[in-house]
């Protein structure tokens, strides 16, 4: 080994010791500051990786730029090395980055909790995060490709023709992924205009149920059998749809009842109080019992009852009609149902002879519509013609005797 290789080695190792006492040093520090913040430790889990490459990759760096001695055979190694470690170095800031800025959303996020009967701005500002996430994400990945990309001298030459053409470029790109953009634009749209939000309980494509998930591109709802609806972005957009809780939670539920008109509306709404202080589901702001309807042998009424959010608000619906209708089959007979039928005799007087001057029928009534009558529904006589006699066929034999 030559001195200038013996040199190299000795500052690598003398910078790999560097990087160790860094990198010592800096895991003492969070773990002290660790114990008053948590913002500390959650920096030491999530980035000790991207930290501890990234020391380690300044040091080796430095050893090979300041010691390395040239290799200069067919092609010039030290050169390779020295770029893949510019490459690697540019990938691990990114990742760093990244992991700091996502830590940065989630400390702010851990300030909004969902988990409280109204967290509509919680939701709300979950939703967001959400999208900033990606964006985060995004934005972190082509920056470090791009600077990737700028490490390479023929990149770099046609840098200058690249950028004098990004009009025409981008009026392509646009027109070939019209679709894509429509769906990345609408996303950020979704996300900060608060249509709608994580756990939202919405109607779409005649289904009910809650948004699960929330990205640039396309929106997944979560059905109420736990299907998964996965909607483009633009639809939201583009296309009505119910939101149930965009501005509270709390909903107004009705169930209506067809019964008889012997039905008491006041022993139902005495019934109702009964029903509604036995359960939790109601949240006591509305209670209403109305006829609303009383035609065609039935009268309509209709329960109007509220719940904290949606999924109470169908248990509390389903609790309440079967209980009404298990009160009016036990206590309250006279209000079901019924259909009313009257048998009314009638008396038919036998046709008398006919009078003189009363108009005449088609078929009956005088001489003239009785032979029409015989001459339709009479039978037709069947005579049968005498046929002509067949004459006698002459034999051979009288032939032969006449000769």
């Amino acid at each position: 080994m030559t001195d200038a290789w013996e040199d190299f080695v000795r500052a690598l190792v003398v910078a790999l010791l560097v990087a160790a006492v860094v990198i010592v040093a800096a895991k003492v520090v969070v773990q002290v500051g660790g114990r008053r913040w948590d913002v500390a430790r959650q920096l030491e889990r999530r980035s000790k990786l991207w930290f501890r490459l990234l020391v380690l990759e300044i040091a080796v760096t430095v050893a090979v730029r300041t010691s390395m001695p040239q290799i200069d055979y067919t092609y010039r190694w030290d050169e390779l090395i020295r770029h893949t470690l510019q490459i690697l170095m540019i990938l691990t800031i990114a990742g760093l980055v990244a992991s700091i800025l996502l830590l940065v959303e989630d400390s702010g996020l851990r300030r909004y909790d969902v988990d409280v009967p109204d967290n509509r701005l919680a939701r709300r500002a979950r939703t967001q995060m959400q999208v900033v996430r990606r964006l985060t994400v995004a934005a972190v990945v082509v920056v470090a490709l791009g600077a990737v990309m700028l490490t390479f001298d023929g990149v770099r030459a046609v840098g200058a023709s690249v950028l004098a053409s990004a009009g025409v470029l981008s009026i392509v790109a646009g027109l070939a992924a019209q679709s894509t953009l429509a769906n990345v634009i609408a996303g950020i749209q979704i996300a900060f205009s608060d249509s709608i939000r994580l756990d939202d309980a919405v109607i779409v494509e005649q289904e009910w149920g809650w948004i699960e998930e929330i990205t640039l591109t396309y929106v997944v709802v979560r059905l109420w059998d736990d299907r998964r609806l996965v909607l483009p972005s633009t639809y939201f957009t583009t296309t009505p749809f119910q939101n149930w809780t965009r501005k509270h939670s709390e909903l107004l539920g009705a169930v209506e009842l067809d019964l008889d008109w012997g039905i008491s509306p006041h022993d139902m709404r005495d019934q109702l109080d009964h029903v509604l202080a036995d359960t939790d589901l109601w949240d006591g702001r509305t209670k209403v019992l109305q006829v609303t309807d009383a035609v065609n042998g039935w009268v309509r009424v209709r329960i109007l009852v509220s719940a904290k959010d949606a999924p109470s608000l169908f248990d509390l619906r389903c609790h309440v009609r079967e209980r009404m209708v298990e009160w009016l089959g036990r206590d309250h007979r006279g209000g079901l149902p019924r259909f009313r039928v009257e048998n009314v005799n009638r008396t038919v007087s036998p046709r008398g002879p006919q009078r003189e001057g009363e108009p005449q029928g088609l078929f009956t009534g005088d001489a003239d519509a009785e032979a029409r009558a015989a001459r339709v529904t009479g039978q037709i006589p069947v005579v049968e013609a005498e046929l002509p006699e067949r004459p006698q066929r002459t034999t051979q034999e009288g032939h032969d005797g006449d000769a």
